[in-house]
């Protein structure tokens, strides 16, 4: 009966991005059917394999083994103002995006991350024949945020027709920045971010290439020393650095706005109406949860969380469901942590638009005018990655 009703939930949210298309006679089902192949696979392998749960577990292990020297540098500056055995949230989670900002952009300079990226995208485009552009910049969203992935492709924007930007600031939108990967895993089940991050490249590009399908283009060059602006190792070390704290302190400055905000409506909502605004996301979005497979006596809870998160952003429905983790099936847990691994909230529109409205104006307000509908086009990309992990759980 689960597997009857993700199956269900994976064809109404195939459904509804089809009839959002704004040319359904273009849609490039070859893509799409092997975009969903990939997806399917790389869950099996993750989940249900030997060699998967392995692969999953060291990759795990060596994520929290290089942390833990970011901890050295924490500590550091921090050193006893943290009681031992506590946890201050600033401290132990938001000042470790420095250091892993600061890996990621060594990396960006050297090459390795840009080339990888590169002809993984390439090898993408062509197994779907979808565009080179398109395709790099969901594979590129993998690793870097919003703004730094569109700054990538900052060349091809001013060729950019109004679906291939749709379909490229949808992905950005549907993805999350590995900077803040270990952020995410001191919150919930490690595992789940490393899926999620994975299959909502997939997931993004295959919602928005339905709603927006390109056509066949000509042949695009990606010239990967357009991601990184550094001139040394030790420049990509300091901007890397300074990347990461502004990161840190940006998210404090959101999750003090919007967890203060959040209790305040909530207090209000209890007041006047007897019913707080939390529980009232949850009959909102529980038969989207349904649908994705959360069990039936949890889908209140779950719907709170993900409506929570479209709201505010994931952070806040992360540190949400932290508490709840141990008491919730653990099919529950898997399916919600995949669908927060996102960007896809409101105040991501304006991240968005914003970046773009930095390299090319014009262009910035076609992305304004679609904010609404990119941001359900990476929902949907959320509740599918999420349906699809919940088929293997």
């Amino acid at each position: 009966m689960d597997i009857l009703i993700a199956i269900i939930g994976i064809l109404l949210t195939l459904g509804i991005a089809f009839l959002l298309s704004n040319d359904k006679t273009a849609i490039n089902y070859k893509a799409i059917i092997t975009l969903f192949v990939l997806q399917l696979v790389i869950t099996l392998i993750m989940f249900k394999t030997v060699v998967g749960l392995k692969v999953v577990e060291a990759v795990s292990n060596f994520v929290t083994t290089v942390l833990n020297y970011g901890y050295e540098g924490v500590n550091f500056v921090t050193g006893g103002l943290v009681p031992e055995g506590a946890s201050v949230f600033f401290i132990n989670v938001l000042m470790l995006i420095i250091f892993t900002s600061t890996l990621l952009s060594i990396l960006t300079y050297i090459r390795v991350l840009p080339l990888a990226i590169k002809y993984i995208g390439g090898a993408l485009a062509k197994i779907t024949g979808l565009s080179k552009v398109v395709s790099f910049n969901s594979i590129n969203s993998i690793f870097f945020g919003q703004s730094e992935a569109l700054l990538a492709i900052k060349t091809h924007l001013d060729k950019m027709d109004r679906n291939k930007l749709f379909i490229v600031s949808t992905s950005a939108m549907a993805s999350v920045s590995a900077s803040i990967m270990g952020a995410y895993m001191s919150m919930i089940p490690a595992q789940y971010v490393l899926v999620a991050m994975l299959l909502n490249a997939l997931s993004g590009l295959t919602i928005a290439s339905i709603i927006a399908p390109i056509r066949k283009d000509e042949d695009e060059e990606i010239h990967v020393k357009d991601i990184s602006q550094a001139d040394s190792v030790f420049g990509a070390i300091s901007a890397g650095a300074l990347d990461g704290g502004r990161v840190a302190l940006i998210v404090a400055a959101m999750l003090v706005a919007y967890v203060g905000l959040m209790a305040l409506i909530n207090a209000a909502f209890a007041g006047a109406i007897g019913i707080s605004f939390t529980k009232i996301l949850g009959y909102i979005f529980a038969p989207v949860a349904f649908i994705m497979g959360v069990p039936s006596s949890e889908i209140l809870t779950a719907g709170s969380i993900m409506g929570t998160k479209l709201a505010t952003n994931e952070f806040v429905a992360m540190l949400q469901l932290q508490p709840m983790i141990e008491t919730l099936n653990p099919k529950t847990v898997g399916i919600i942590s995949t669908f927060l691994v996102s960007f896809a909230n409101f105040s991501s529109i304006g991240i968005i638009s914003g970046s773009i409205q930095a390299i090319n104006g014009e262009k910035a307000n076609i992305v304004e005018k679609f904010g609404l509908k990119m941001l359900l086009a990476a929902t949907l990309a959320s509740i599918l990655t999420a349906t699809i992990v919940g088929l293997f759980i």
